[in-house]
């Protein structure tokens, strides 16, 4: 991959930082500052000129990219918060049916390891789907009676139900799905898709996301700004969250007495002096500066547009739902996100909380697939209408799934079902991905994977794949390493799912 300039700069000047800061506080001393600016020469004598390193603007992707001709424009992530339940919802067994209230037999739980909440119990008694499904499309394909509505789409989807990973916790699991480690600290997908291919509309940021809780439980787990942040690529990759409501961004308008051209004015003054640091200092996240207040400039007008809902039709509220008119409801923020596509936002992420059903799944699941359902199966036919499916890769899952047995008293209703990363589903749905199809099979139980497992790291290579990235030959430099978002261990493009 051809390295751009500002990385180049961006690395030599990480090399130094710690240092030239050492030597910054120790600036009342004469040698201190004789040192310092020796110090400052070596460090750019091998490096690019820094008039070149600050040329390209900060908007546009890397040279060299996209690798290869991309199947998807953009992308519209629904990640489902907590753990959706794959052995209720997509991975139907008749063999459970035939043994619901059995114990788990050992040789099938082997030696996984367990959430500290279901360890200690004596017992695992298997619990069946508790609400049935029905073989839905051309293909056949069995989804649960609590997703009514994505019955109607299995046309479209690819339900890979052969994922796993790691990570048994919340945290590690939903960070590692998201950024490529479960440590904390590194790039986001978003991020690392803004940092690679740019902006397709100078209005907007190229990543964007927004939040919404469920009512199953209630509240979900948190939700931490890091899951959409730049970690170590400059911080103008990172996510902007919208709010709902009048006011999607904080901070954005002007304040009283203050005018359009007058912000206009300050902000050309402000950006030649931030420029001029930057090339002072050697910094990249000044210009990250001048670009986060550009960008703000415009989207003081590009945003309340985008949140304003008055040009659409009665029939788009009927087809997302009476929901949808709600603003932060996952209902509002999938049409929000049908009209983020439409004007160029490159990756599009949905959280949606509640769906850690540790406790009192018979009355929190239900509720909780209402919450997405219809929604969720809207955007895909919206998107089908408008003719934009087949370039915009939409994908509904969350970090892990569901035990097969239940967590306490079986038929309790405060029983529920534990963490599960060993195999889970994850569905996806146009830009280049079959339609009506299923990958993977798990075993009788819904415990392990016994054909076709998708690492995590082999979901996010197929996902930038689709965006005409090699994920081996898309890195950054940090800290001696090769950063990637499909990690420094192997991950493999899951081709049996390419159209």
């Amino acid at each position: 991959m051809k390295t751009s300039l500002l990385q180049t700069f961006a690395t030599e000047n990480a090399k130094h930082l710690t240092r030239r800061s050492l030597f910054g506080g120790a600036a009342a001393g004469l040698g201190g500052i004789a040192l310092g600016n020796l110090l400052e020469r070596d460090a750019f004598a091998s490096s690019p000129d820094r008039l070149d390193v600050f040329a390209k603007p900060v908007g546009e992707g890397i040279p060299g990219l996209p690798h290869f001709a991309p199947k998807a424009k953009r992308v519209i992530y629904l990640f489902q918060s907590g753990g959706p339940s794959h052995v209720d919802l997509f991975d139907h067994k008749d063999f459970l049916d035939q043994h619901h209230g059995s114990d788990l037999p050992d040789s099938v739980r082997g030696s996984q390891r367990l959430t500290g909440m279901t360890s200690g119990q004596s017992s695992f008694p298997v619990v069946k789907p508790l609400w049935g499904g029905k073989r839905c499309g051309a293909h056949g394909t069995w989804i649960g009676n609590l997703l009514p509505h994505h019955q109607t789409i299995a046309d479209e989807m690819t339900i890979i139900r052969s994922m796993w990973t790691e990570a048994i916790n919340h945290d590690p699991a939903i960070t590692y799905i998201n950024t490529g480690s479960q440590q904390m600290g590194h790039a986001s997908m978003g991020a690392w898709l803004s940092y690679g291919l740019g902006r397709e509309n100078e209005n907007f940021p190229a990543y964007m996301v927004l939040l919404s809780q469920g009512t199953g439980k209630n509240p979900g787990q948190p939700i931490f700004s890091r899951l959409w942040g730049s970690g170590y690529l400059p911080s103008s990759h990172q996510g902007v969250m919208l709010r709902p409501g009048a006011n999607p961004v904080l901070y954005l308008k002007n304040p009283d007495g203050v005018s359009r051209d007058s912000r206009r004015n300050l902000l050309d003054t402000l950006g030649d002096l931030n420029r001029q640091q930057a090339e002072t200092v050697g910094d990249p996240e000044t210009l990250a500066r001048v670009e986060a207040y550009e960008m703000a400039y415009r989207m003081q007008t590009s945003v309340p547009d985008l949140a304003d809902l008055s040009d659409e039709p009665a029939s788009t509220f009927e087809l997302y739902g009476e929901e949808s008119r709600r603003p932060g409801t996952f209902a509002a923020n999938c049409l929000m996100a049908r009209r983020m596509a439409e004007r160029g936002v490159r990756f599009i992420q949905l959280f949606h909380r509640g769906w850690d059903q540790h406790i009192s799944l018979q009355a929190q699941l239900p509720r909780q697939c209402s919450d997405v359902d219809q929604p969720t199966a809207a955007l895909v036919k919206d998107l089908k209408r408008l003719g934009m499916l087949d370039d915009t890769l939409v994908i509904w899952g969350g970090e892990f799934g569901r035990t097969v047995y239940s967590q306490g008293v079986l038929g309790s209703p405060s029983a529920g079902r534990d963490h599960h990363g060993r195999c889970f589903t994850t569905w996806m749905a146009g830009g280049g991905i079959k339609a009506g199809f299923d990958y993977g099979t798990t075993d009788d139980y819904a415990y392990n994977i016994v054909e076709d497992p998708v690492h995590i790291r082999d979901l996010n290579a197929t996902i930038l794949h689709q965006l005409g990235i090699d994920h081996g030959r898309f890195s950054f430099k940090f800290r001696g390493l090769n950063q990637r978002l499909t990690g420094v261990e192997e991950a493999h493009v899951v081709k049996g799912i390419l159209a």
